[in-house]
């Protein structure tokens, strides 16, 4: 019997996938423990291998698409096996052919209603839903719609100024048609993802993509109204626009512009009267001002001025090259280290506390013990093993909070902040205050390895107490880090710095590092991490301490 395999949770915070290989193709047979794919999660491209034998009878998600847990990724059965069941009421599909086979002669009215009661999107028609113009933005108010039902639309041309939550902005076509409705009205405001508009050849039937809120005669008599009516329809767009939109040329012809096209040309020192524009009635949108070239007979004219005069205006300074972007598509792991900071830093109240360590000490205690055979042990090693000490002695610091309740952690698992090449990643080192210098040493070491290479399980990066996050190495002196949620804080370490130091009333040289502990206050007030930090001091100052 066929097996349906699902995008599997391959961490604890993924909620989607990508497919970003195949390693097996259908038809190919497969045995339990072969690799089917490997898969891009929120934190790891990791290998999915199969728990089922037999034929590869379908994949669902081709390489390079996306798709949430638990969609349809695979079907494995025998060789031959009917799965038409399982792909998504694909039986009811056939049945449903056959039946509209058998039935055309005798009641061609029923398969007539069944095709209209289809709420597939008719051929050309072009669903616009509200659009996503700022990153903080979650719904949108159509503040002027500059089309109506029944206008032609051409690629390019605006269709509405929408208001977000940072600033009214304009919203233009990609698509070639006729505006056959609109789904939300001036001053009315909508989600994201809300619908917004229907493009598509004119007359289409689109009753089964609006939810009832015009019917189809009604959109084709706006359409003939707007055909009888047009003239007059210009005249009052003209007149309603002209405020914001329009200007005048040499001659005191009126024309008329976008406000984006009208800043991007003040910008650019282009008069709006060399540019011929592409929109309505030869609106001058932002792409016409974009492709503008000035003329010969433009550039000659500064050279005919020179002649007259008896001393050259200075020649104008023309930038060189040309603006550009390139759109790289946000990786999964991306996509959730920003949702997840973005959760910490507007959910959590940071702040932060400073401190400068004198690492004499710790210097000559790792020099030491570097000697040793088969040793080694870094800096970060003695912070993490400090960190999980003064942990054991400040558990308001080992804290998570909820609505309900503050949770204190009777264990130590200290995560270590790992940057690859898709973003950060954060493997864990369980009971870290158990663990000696060169365990912790030889562990992260291990871990970071396994992270460079993706080769991380989700496991390997679940549970964190308290985080560690180093950019010393970078030559960074000082910085901030966003807590790890659930964990209560962060602690940030900086570079080693050599400079000049008071010791005994006398300036020497001295090496210090500064590291900024980023904590939540619903969990640890000021002086609590205060005296965290005066205990981590304590601990990398004398070294020996640590040892004990």
């Amino acid at each position: 019997m066929a097996t349906v395999i699902n995008m599997p949770r391959l961490s604890d915070t993924m909620e989607e996938g990508v497919v970003a290989k195949w390693l097996v193709k259908k038809g190919d047979k497969v045995s339990e423990g072969d690799i089917l794919a490997e898969i891009e999660t929120d934190k790891a491209t990791m290998e999915f291998e199969s728990f089922y034998e037999g034929t590869l009878l379908h994949i669902g998600i081709e390489e390079g698409e996306t798709a949430p847990v638990d969609q349809l990724l695979a079907i494995i059965g025998e060789e031959g096996e009917d799965i038409s069941d399982l792909l998504n009421g694909g039986a009811a599909e056939k049945t449903q052919d056959k039946e509209a086979d058998t039935s055309d002669a005798s009641k061609p009215e029923e398969a007539e209603a069944t095709n209209t009661s289809s709420s597939e999107v008719p051929e050309g028609v072009e669903v616009i839903t509200m659009p996503r113009l700022s990153d903080t933005m979650e719904e949108g108010t159509v503040a002027t719609w500059l089309k109506k039902v029944g206008d032609s639309v051409e690629e390019g041309d605006i269709l509405a100024e929408i208001e977000t939550d940072k600033a009214t902005m304009e919203f233009e076509s990609f698509y070639n048609g006729t505006l056959l409705h609109i789904g939300i009205g001036e001053g009315e405001t909508a989600p994201v993802d809300a619908l917004l508009a229907i493009i598509g050849p004119e007359g289409t039937d689109i009753s089964g993509l609006k939810d009832g809120k015009v019917t189809p005669s009604a959109a084709k008599t706006e359409a003939k109204s707007k055909d009888t009516e047009a003239d007059s329809a210009d005249t009052q767009k003209q007149e309603e626009t002209s405020s914001s939109e329009e200007t005048s040329n040499a001659s005191g012809e009126r024309i008329f512009a976008s406000p984006l096209a009208k800043k991007i040309a003040a910008d650019k020192g282009i008069s709006l009267s060399e540019i011929k524009g592409s929109g309505d009635k030869g609106r001058i949108v932002k792409k016409d001002v974009e492709s503008y070239t000035p003329s010969k007979k433009a550039e000659a004219a500064p050279q005919k001025t020179e002649t007259k005069t008896e001393s050259p205006a200075p020649q104008m300074y023309t930038p060189a090259g040309e603006e550009a972007f390139e759109e790289v598509k946000n990786s999964q792991m991306r996509k959730v280290i920003a949702k997840r900071l973005g959760e910490s830093k507007f959910s959590a109240p940071h702040y932060y506390l400073t401190i400068e360590v004198n690492m004499e000490q710790a210097m000559l205690s790792r020099k030491n013990i570097n000697q040793l055979p088969d040793t080694k042990v870094s800096f970060n090693d003695m912070v993490v093993k400090a960190c999980a000490m003064a942990l054991r002695k400040h558990p308001q610091v080992n804290t998570q909070w909820s609505d309900t309740a503050m949770k204190y952690a009777k264990h130590i698992h200290i995560g270590v902040a790992v940057a690859v090449d898709e973003g950060l990643v954060v493997p864990v080192l369980p009971f870290a205050d158990q663990m000696s210098l060169t365990q912790i040493g030889g562990n992260v070491k291990n871990l970071a390895g396994k992270a460079r290479n993706k080769k991380l399980t989700p496991q390997e990066m679940e549970g964190s107490t308290f985080t560690v996050s180093n950019l010393g190495m970078f030559g960074i002196q000082e910085f901030t880090s966003i807590i790890n949620q659930p964990n209560s804080a962060i602690l940030s370490v900086g570079a080693i710095v050599e400079k000049p130091v008071v010791k005994e009333g006398q300036i020497v040289v001295g090496n210090t590092m500064k590291v900024t502990l980023a904590c939540d206050h619903r969990t640890v007030d000021g002086a609590t991490g205060a005296q965290f930090l005066q205990t981590l001091r304590q601990y990398l100052e004398n070294p020996v301490t640590m040892l004990a």
